[in-house]
């Protein structure tokens, strides 16, 4: 009985110094992530030590030091292994076989978490299914290492497909040889490629706005721009915020020339853009300077149309003037009859035979007349005069 006794003592003794190299060689433990921002490494479970070794708590002592002494090591890790040696040898066999591995699983979720940021939909997909119950610290420990590196990659491809339906020639091209490239080569292609190939798509298209527009202050900053050395965030600037700006103070120039000169009806549409959005300008300008214009001639048309039926009432009523006061002329007593107006009275005084008055616009009819009552006034005196030489001679 003595003998088996002695013989365990032996054996422990003799074990005892492997037990204490091996250590250390399971510090990091076979579940670590590798390289990057993952939880700090753990080590491998085992037994409850026989307190009859006198090293085995300066054995685990060592193995917490190692692990809270890794780069990835988070903060809450390092606090757990400094209180379990502060509590002594229980409480650092508890740290490694226990507490290490449920840490570590808390590690790995929230560095897993951090992954959502700038994620894609598939990424994002599969972080939330590492937030389920149920989920090992091998698998969480797998999808850190390898399965966002692959869902990330899904992603990129989903991307760089979009970008190539609606980007120009260069993107279209350098996005196309990306997707035909490695997972490295699509990152690098969504990260500076993009927008290299974006910039020259980008020059081209200020070229071509350039070319087409008319207002002097856009065409002067595009040179300026293309002279220069702009980066492709400015040419994007440009593009998407500064051109519409620029357009817009072009508008207002173009509108107040238009109005300068313009009808009533031009005027008011023009300052009403003049007050409003940039998209109102630009809208007087495509339709609104046109309706306003054919507005303008409508009421000029009518206005002539009004003024020639007023003068043509003026002239109807002139004739119809003249055409009453025309017609025969009758007379009273014997006078004789003619064209004009209204009567015509002559009266004999003392022989004269003058026609004393006479109305409406004669024909000679009047200077007739009074010849005619001339010879009659002398026939009388004629008359008279033989009848007084035969009253003379019978006496």
């Amino acid at each position: 009985m003595k003998l088996s006794r002695i013989a365990a003592a032996v054996t422990t003794a003799a074990l005892a110094p492997a037990v204490l190299i091996a250590s250390p060689a399971f510090a990091a433990g076979s579940d670590a992530p590798a390289a990057g921002h993952q939880p700090g490494p753990t080590a491998p479970d085992r037994s409850v030590p026989d307190q009859s070794v006198p090293d085995q708590a300066e054995d685990d002592r060592k193995t917490i030091l190692e692990i809270i002494a890794h780069p990835m090591a988070s903060q809450y890790m390092k606090t757990a292994g400094l209180q379990a040696i502060a509590d002594g040898p229980q409480a650092m066999r508890k740290f490694i076989e226990v507490d290490q591995h449920r840490i570590r699983i808390d590690d790995y979720r929230v560095a897993i978490a951090r992954l959502a940021h700038e994620a894609g939909p598939g990424l994002r997909e599969g972080i939330d299914k590492m937030f389920r119950d149920g989920v090992t610290l091998e698998q969480l420990r797998h999808f850190y290492e390898v399965t966002q590196h692959e869902l990330r990659d899904e992603d990129n491809k989903v991307e760089i497909s979009r970008l190539i339906g609606t980007g120009g020639p260069a993107v279209k091209e350098a996005g196309k040889k990306a997707l035909k490239g490695t997972p490295a080569d699509r990152a690098a292609f969504l990260k500076t490629g993009r927008f290299l190939a974006q910039a020259s798509d980008d020059r081209v298209e200020l070229a071509r706005i350039d070319e087409g527009w008319q207002g002097p202050i856009l065409s002067e900053a595009i040179s300026k721009l293309l002279n220069g050395s702009p980066t492709p965030a400015e040419l994007r600037h440009f593009l998407e915020v500064t051109q519409y700006e620029l357009r817009d103070q072009d508008n207002r120039v173009a509108i107040a020339k238009i109005i300068d000169a313009g009808g009533p009806e031009l005027v008011k549409a023009g300052l009403a853009a003049l007050a409003g959005t940039a998209a109102e300008r630009a809208e007087f300008l495509k339709t609104g300077q046109h309706e306003a214009r054919a507005k303008d001639q409508a009421a000029k048309d009518q206005a002539a149309k009004d003024q020639a039926a007023k003068d043509q009432a003026a002239k109807d009523k002139e004739k119809d003037g003249q055409g009453n006061g025309s017609g025969p002329a009758s007379g009273n007593g014997g006078t004789a009859g003619g064209s004009g107006s209204g009567n015509a009275a002559v009266t004999a005084q003392g022989g004269s035979g003058a026609a004393l008055a006479s109305t409406g616009a004669g024909d000679g009819t009047t200077l007739i007349a009074g010849g005619a009552g001339t010879a009659l006034v002398a026939g009388a005196g004629l008359l008279l005069a033989a009848r007084m030489r035969r009253t003379g001679a019978e006496s």
